[in-house]
């Protein structure tokens, strides 16, 4: 009696996260692909558990989840509202992966680059003074896998990825330590694209390292412009992308 009652308790736990994973990937990935537009209303808790497959209960969690990512709201009386898209929470990794080819729209890129042109200059000025020996390490080793990665373009933009957000921690600023782990997907994505628009990745990698080579000798102001070099090459690299998804 007891094996049976702890079998039926571990049932619906084994099972459950799995299946609200897979049901709010899947109205979050309608939603984010047009199926479900801003501004309307999703259908009836009925017609979605029909939909979806699924009971009630995983329904409402689902909504719940993407409530907290900015993509729908409840109102009493009306029902669950698709907000629109400057509602929603771009830099979260799922909402970034739902959207699939909208994340290389001219609007989020240029977003992106906007926001890295304010924050990595000061982080590199303060990182001259404040990186430790460790943190200058990382990066060049961070250079190093991006000059060993040659034509394949994950391994190089997983290496950029890492330079970028360590750069951020070695300001030892805690705002910039924080918007390291914050916009990482966002981050990782804005450069595939822009690795990928690149014919010159060469051209990239030696300003990442003369960026390390700054850091090494304590100079702020030339780091400072060696950041500001590599997001000059970014923005290039991104104006032809960006001007086909404008």
């Amino acid at each position: 009696m007891a094996d049976k009652a702890k079998r039926q308790a571990q049932r619906p736990q084994s099972r459950r996260p799995r299946v609200r994973h897979n049901v709010t990937a899947a109205i979050g990935a309608d939603i984010c692909g047009g199926r479900f537009p801003p501004g309307t209303v999703l259908p009836r808790e009925s017609d979605l558990c029909e939909t979806y497959g699924v009971s009630r209960t995983v329904i409402r969690e689902s909504l719940k989840v993407l409530e907290t990512k900015g993509l729908v709201h409840g109102r009493p009386r009306v029902g669950t509202l698709v907000l629109d898209r400057s509602e929603w929470n771009v830099l979260d990794a799922q909402i970034l992966e739902w959207m699939g080819p909208d994340v290389l729209s001219a609007e989020l890129l240029s977003s992106i680059l906007e926001a890295r042109r304010t924050v990595e200059p000061a982080a590199a000025f303060l990182a001259a003074s404040r990186a430790t020996a460790q943190e200058i390490a990382d990066l060049e080793r961070a250079c190093d896998e991006m000059g060993d990665a040659e034509g394949d373009l994950e391994a190089f933009t997983a290496a950029d990825t890492r330079f970028h957000e360590t750069l951020l921690k070695a300001s030892h600023n805690k705002v910039f330590h924080q918007l390291s782990s914050i916009i990482h997907a966002a981050l990782s994505h804005a450069l595939h694209a822009s690795n990928r628009a690149s014919g010159k990745r060469d051209e990239a990698l030696g300003v990442h390292r003369e960026l390390v080579d700054a850091l090494r000798m304590r100079d702020g102001t030339r780091a400072e412009t060696c950041s500001r070099n590599i997001l000059d090459l970014a923005a290039r690299d991104l104006s032809g992308l960006i001007g086909k998804a404008g």
